[in-house]
């Protein structure tokens, strides 16, 4: 990427002080920064924090987390979305953010990096500690969602009520647990079909959670307008495009 072009982004993303904006390369160094982020870790300037990794700026048990979503987002080309978090705020206090981050890919479609922001939610963890339920509930969705899931057990497990988290699953992300339960499953099959077209389509179903072939086949269009098969066979030697936004999913049955 050129520098000219970064250049004309971070001056967007250094008007927006509740919102860290970031660019790394493949092995983790920062390209670029907006001066929200160089302030919540403690530096005066870019210079300051360009080429260097999380581990050098970041509090070591906040970088080891942002470590292993850049692995993923490398090594993998999986894009993080709405991921709920502690950060440090521009007073050094932790707070929470949701965090967003999505491969960069040079013309040959090779990931070179990645790009990403986190937006304060202006909420102090010390004075919010449900917050860590809810973000431990969406983590629990998310690395076991081939497994059945009980929404309401999840939250007798964090000490909730369901009711309290599905409505904490709205303010916080804009749709509710069972649409992420959804989100997580389709992306889970998006990646299969991608990585083995010799795979059944009933396989990928089974191993995404979904016992009903059918009913995985019926999600699976009415989430992206295709069939599985249909998908598949557009995919053949194309780019994967991004699955819809969340915000216009219905309710299905999991």
């Amino acid at each position: 990427m050129q520098n000219v072009e970064l250049n004309a982004i971070e001056i967007l993303f250094d008007e927006l002080s509740d919102v860290a904006f970031f660019v790394k390369d493949r092995d983790g160094r920062y390209l670029a920064a907006n001066r929200t982020l160089v302030r919540r870790c403690g530096l005066r300037t870019k210079q300051e924090i360009v080429g260097k990794t999380v581990l050098e700026v970041h509090p070591r048990h906040l970088a080891q987390t942002y470590m292993a979503q850049d692995r993923e987002v490398i090594e993998a080309g999986h894009t993080i979305n709405k991921h709920l978090e502690l950060h440090l705020y521009p007073n050094r206090r932790h707070g929470w953010c949701l965090t967003h981050k999505t491969p960069l890919r040079d013309d040959a479609g090779a990931i070179v990096g990645l790009v990403g922001t986190s937006h304060d939610l202006g909420l102090a963890d010390d004075l919010h500690p449900v917050y860590r339920q809810i973000a431990s509930i969406a983590q629990h969705i998310r690395e076991h969602y081939r497994e059945p899931l009980c929404l309401n057990q999840l939250a007798q497990d964090a000490g909730l009520p369901l009711a309290r988290v599905e409505r904490l699953f709205q303010r916080v992300f804009h749709y509710s647990p069972r649409q992420l339960l959804l989100q997580s499953r389709l992306d889970g099959a998006l990646a299969l079909i991608e990585a083995d077209p010799a795979r059944s389509i009933a396989d990928i179903a089974n191993d995404c959670g979904y016992s009903d072939h059918s009913a995985f086949s019926r999600q699976f269009k009415a989430l992206t307008g295709m069939t599985p098969m249909q998908y598949r066979a557009q995919q053949q030697g194309e780019r994967p495009q991004a699955p819809p936004s969340m915000a216009s999913w219905p309710e299905l049955r999991a």
